[in-house]
């Protein structure tokens, strides 16, 4: 008798250890997803994603510019897009090294001022006069480089008439920059519209810069 009563006593001991054990590892695991979700969501790699997400499209305005070069706020305008150049430099000749100066001073300015310089980008075998008609046509500004050597080469007359021809009132499109020549040497068919003075120490570059930048600020 005291044999057979024994006998469950220990059963009875050995269950519940197991029971106990078994409801433990189900609450473990149940609360296994539980844990990681919120080991993801408080992780130091979960809350810098939208910090690095809020600075992409800063860093993406700056990279995409014209020419490859970052654009200022104010001139990214829809009306800036929609032509080709921002600057058309009309130049003589043996005015070219000028010409190339003032177009790297544009071109390295921080709107990144898209220019047109007709013998680097005309496009080979097409014909001279059109390829200033249309570079004038699809550019905001034109630039007169005027000097004593504009003023000798009939085909500056052309180009400075085809200027006007384009944007008949001053607007602000046609930007004369005088250099090497008085002011009564000023071309009479520009007489109603002001001109930069390229006596100054950088030429008159800035001033063209600001002028053209002006305009720019006026496009919707």
């Amino acid at each position: 008798m005291a044999s057979s009563t024994s006998l469950p006593a220990p059963r009875s001991r050995s269950r519940k250890p197991l029971s106990k054990m078994t409801d433990w590892l189900r609450q473990a695991l149940s609360r296994k997803p539980e844990r990681t979700s919120e080991s993801a969501e408080s992780s130091p790699g979960a809350t810098s994603r939208p910090a690095s997400q809020d600075g992409l499209p800063a860093k993406g305005i700056s990279s995409v510019g014209s020419p490859g070069t970052p654009l200022t706020p104010g001139y990214g305008s829809n009306g800036r897009w929609g032509k080709d150049y921002d600057v058309c430099v009309c130049h003589s000749e043996e005015d070219l090294g000028a010409a190339q100066a003032l177009v790297s001073h544009l071109e390295g300015s921080a709107a990144s001022l898209r220019c047109f310089l007709q013998l680097r980008d005309a496009a080979p075998g097409g014909a001279i006069a059109s390829e200033l008609c249309q570079a004038l046509s699809r550019s905001h500004c034109r630039v007169l480089l005027i000097t004593p050597g504009f003023l000798r080469d009939p085909w500056c007359r052309y180009q400075m008439l085809q200027a006007l021809a384009e944007a008949p009132g001053a607007e602000g499109r046609t930007i004369p920059l005088l250099s090497g020549l008085a002011r009564a040497d000023y071309p009479p068919e520009l007489r109603f519209m002001y001109y930069v003075d390229g006596r100054g120490p950088d030429g008159g570059f800035h001033q063209v810069q600001e002028a053209v930048l002006r305009y720019l600020k006026t496009l919707p």
